[in-house]
């Protein structure tokens, strides 16, 4: 009877649960619209899974699905979702039963009680064991939901990585026909300023100008030869970086169509708070407190106590011939309810320790999703001001051409100085390039938006929304 009351003081300290901080207050707020307006008013269409193909490019296509298939960070990716599903397999694990047998030969010499000799004794057990803990907190369960809530946005995380490298490709594949255009129009200048080298040479060699324009022209022709080595490196180091995105040894780039040919797909439509059901690292930070709360659930019930029964049954013989045929059986059954009187605050530490990583968890989901916005508000205006900047180009080289014709007519007719041509073929140049960089930056821009929009994801099977 003594032992009454202390069970009863055992399971009055362990029923009290350690202490759980509460949550910090959430200061997050969803926008109703965006900020920055959709350009054109957006296509109303929702955001593609294969965006990329919308640039109706088979190269560009052909490109991200080897990446997607092929890259490193994904292969990666994928090995980790494998190693997050063993890790919900051992955690499911302990809510089952467990199964195990044990043998030995044992053979002692020892004294009788009785006459004092000494006589040797063996023993033959055969023994099977079961055991099970009854999990009436809840603590397995919880225990397991944290390693599948894990394991969730490790998938999630697994859509990020692959948006990105989608994104990654084809940014490269984008900016590489840049480079390309880039290319062709510094070989055509090059080869319009060899022209005019060689016809101020000839000016210069019969007394019609100065030999002061045929270096000018000489000048202006070694300028443009310096921007060809110069493109043709960023081409080969782009070709390499997307090799590498593709998961391939550097080499050359399959090219589709031109950039000239390319046209950036129609922005998609959407709310705010669509981006909290599209985006992967959103989804990762959600499946974060969700594993957060049910590791903090199953740190704080440690405290209360544990209840295991374990069976045993088995055979047991003196003599190895008789352990088949003769054997003694033997068993027992054991229930145990177990439970800490004092551990220094050993739980209720790293119950605070769990409730930290919760919190953590919380304020990090909030910055991500603001993030998210930000991204998206950014993105939207980009493609809005590119637009905007391709217009003032277009009135921009119109007014250089014209002006380069003039200047050209003027010097041909012997009214102005080979410098004022020189200035507009500079001018020209300088229009042509910043239009062909501006095209490249356009498209890359709708890229980059509908990575930010997360194009691409859905959402893993049984998460919660």
């Amino acid at each position: 009877m003594r032992a009454v009351p202390l069970l009863l003081a055992m399971l009055s300290l362990a029923g009290c649960a350690a202490r759980v901080a509460p949550p910090p207050a959430s200061t997050l707020q969803v926008p109703q619209q965006w900020r920055a307006p959709l350009p054109d008013g957006g296509s109303g269409l929702p955001v593609d899974a294969a965006w990329w193909q919308s640039f109706d490019d088979p190269a560009l296509a052909a490109l991200v699905s080897t990446a997607l298939a092929n890259n490193g960070d994904l292969r990666v990716a994928r090995e980790r979702i494998e190693d997050f599903r063993a890790r919900v397999r051992a955690a499911s694990a302990a809510l089952q039963p467990t199964l195990s047998f044990d043998t030995s030969a044992t053979r002692t010499r020892t004294l009788s009680a009785v006459t004092g000799q000494p006589y040797v004794t063996n023993v033959f057990p055969l023994e099977v064991q079961a055991a099970y803990e009854l999990d009436v907190w809840g603590r397995l369960a919880n225990a397991t939901a944290a390693a599948a809530a894990t394991l969730r946005g490790e998938q999630a995380n697994l859509e990020a990585v692959g948006l990105s490298i989608a994104a990654n490709v084809a940014s490269g594949y984008l900016n590489l026909r840049g480079l390309d255009a880039q290319l062709e129009l510094a070989q055509a200048t090059l080869a319009l300023r060899a022209r005019s080298r060689d016809l101020a040479r000839r000016q210069f060699e019969v007394g019609y100008s100065s030999r002061l324009e045929w270096l000018q022209a000489q000048a202006e022709y070694d300028t443009a030869a310096e921007q060809v080595p110069q493109l043709q490196r960023q081409i080969f180091e782009q070709e390499n970086a997307l090799a590498l995105l593709s998961g391939a040894s550097p080499g050359p780039i399959a090219r589709g169509r031109t950039l000239a040919e390319l046209v950036p797909p129609p922005v998609p439509s959407g709310l705010p708070s669509d981006l909290l059901r599209r985006r992967p690292d959103i989804a990762r930070a959600e499946q974060a407190i969700v594993a957060a709360n049910a590791q903090l659930a199953a740190t704080r019930d440690q405290l209360l106590p544990t209840f295991r029964l374990t069976a045993a049954g088995g055979i047991q013989s003196g003599e190895l011939s008789d352990l088949l045929h003769a054997p003694a059986r033997l068993w027992r059954l054991t229930g145990t309810l177990a439970a800490p009187l004092f551990d220094a605050g050993r739980v209720q530490a790293a119950t605070d320790s769990a409730a930290a990583v919760r919190n953590q968890a919380l304020v990090t989901y909030e910055n991500t999703v603001r993030q998210a916005f930000v991204e998206t508000e950014n993105g939207l205006d980009a493609v809005t001001r590119l637009r905007e900047q391709v217009v003032q180009n277009d009135a921009r080289r119109a007014t250089a051409a014209e002006t380069l014709r003039i200047a050209h007519n003027r010097y041909a007719n012997g009214y102005a100085a080979y410098l004022e041509e020189l200035d507009a073929q500079r001018s020209l140049y300088a229009a042509d390039v910043a239009r062909l960089q501006l095209r490249a930056r356009l498209l890359t821009a709708s890229v980059d938006l509908y990575r930010v929009m997360g194009g691409g994801y859905s959402a893993p099977a049984g998460t919660a929304r």
